[in-house]
């Protein structure tokens, strides 16, 4: 079983920057990824930004160059700046122990970028 738990979510002026962590527990021998989805009420869940074992990462266009995700070991952050409005959203951690399989959710945290 993994267990994961996210924080560093908030409310946000424009413009500005929050830091999300998550780290993972429990039985884990291998990450094959992790990484961050975001999800508005009425609309699927999305990739805001993943990291693949070797180090590769993938953004969504909508946060290149303004976010930033980094991994060490079973934790991951998503360094978020330049926040807009349209960032506003609940934001899951996953993690994916192989390409094949199921991966875990976190609960979520909730960021909401307004003046």
């Amino acid at each position: 079983q993994v267990q994961l738990v996210e924080s560093g979510g908030g409310l946000v002026q424009p413009g500005g920057s929050l830091r999300l962590s998550c780290a993972a527990s429990g039985t884990i021998f291998s990450i094959y990824a992790m990484g961050w989805y975001r999800q508005v009420p009425g609309k699927q869940r999305e990739l805001v930004a993943r990291i693949i074992r070797a180090g590769t990462t993938n953004y969504a266009d909508s946060v290149k160059g303004r976010f930033t995700i980094s991994r060490d070991n079973a934790k991951v952050d998503l360094q978020m700046n330049s926040l807009k409005p349209e960032d506003t959203a609940v934001y899951y951690c996953r993690l994916d122990l192989s390409s094949w399989s199921t991966g875990y959710w976190g609960q979520g945290t909730q960021v909401t970028v307004s003046s």
